[in-house]
């Protein structure tokens, strides 16, 4: 047997297996899924082979990883990465599918601890681009998406004002193919808490980063706007937008020409487009300087 095989093996040899559905961790895995939120100790819910496989690269502690019976081959690929200090289980194939979201699971879900960030933090990257705040937005695609977009194309971080879907839906985090574990996120102005743009927009005018919103007809042309200097974009609801009330306190909105007989844009196809434009203004500012 090659020492990779005895190591695979010796791994599979440490699952824990459980057959009860009250087993604690099992609770708090299942309870995190339909919940869409974080566990009493922080622990975010996460599935498939991918995503588990983002968090460890990622660098995210692991408090259990939990495999279907018959998933040994995806189990046998990640033991090795994941170390002999987290907890793992094996669990019934009926027991795992009534746990986790999809329809089709591929055998491995998790419990892990995300990174937490601050105002604070997410202003001292303000070199890196524009801060984004989604305000309302209730599909989690577009969420994921938006995270996806942030780290490819460059934003100091982002911000989930009231009313915006759960960072932790399952959805959210498939859709942001990992980022979501990376991009520094305030989370804790989700729909779930009482706290309200106006307490970081504030925060955010004094330290003299300039408020822009964004519309689907009205404002300055995306390419005549100026996203160089610190910045943060704020994203409105899919249906309705921002509120008069946000639109009055933003310094400028601007609007992405698009044909005419086109009512509005997907709003993460919105946000990327956007952060495209600011990251191409920055390599352009940096070429000249």
């Amino acid at each position: 047997m090659s020492l990779s095989s005895e190591t695979t093996a010796m791994a599979l040899a440490r699952l824990r297996r459980i057959e009860g559905r009250h087993n604690p961790l099992v609770k708090q895995l299942r309870q995190a899924f339909s919940r869409a939120q974080l566990t009493e100790e922080g622990d975010c819910a996460i599935e498939g082979l991918r995503i588990v496989e983002e968090a460890i690269r990622s660098g995210l502690r692991f408090r259990a990883v939990f495999f279907r019976k018959s998933a040994h081959e995806v189990a046998g690929r990640l033991l090795p990465q994941i170390g002999g200090h987290v907890e793992t289980l094996l669990l019934p194939g009926r027991l795992f599918d009534s746990v986790v979201p999809t329809e089709s699971p591929q055998g491995v879900a998790a419990l892990v601890r995300l990174k937490t960030f601050s105002l604070d933090d997410i202003l001292e990257r303000l070199h890196v681009g524009p801060i984004v705040i989604l305000a309302g937005l209730q599909d989690p695609g577009n969420v994921g998406t938006i995270l996806r977009s942030a780290e490819a194309f460059g934003s100091a971080g982002v911000i989930l004002g009231e009313g915006t879907v759960s960072p932790f839906n399952s959805k959210v985090v498939r859709a942001s193919a990992g980022s979501l574990f990376r991009v520094p996120l305030i989370y804790g102005n989700c729909e779930s808490t009482a706290t309200k743009s106006d307490d970081f927009l504030g925060k955010l005018r004094a330290r003299g980063v300039r408020l822009i919103a964004t519309s689907s007809h009205k404002g300055t042309e995306l390419d005549h706007a100026d996203l160089k200097t610190p910045r943060a974009i704020m994203f409105g609801n899919e249906g309705s937008g921002l509120s008069r009330e946000l639109l009055a306190k933003m310094d400028e909105i601007i609007a992405i020409p698009h044909a005419p007989q086109v009512e509005s844009l997907n709003a993460g196809v919105a946000a990327s487009i956007v952060l495209y434009e600011a990251a191409r203004q920055k390599k352009l500012l940096a070429f000249s300087s």
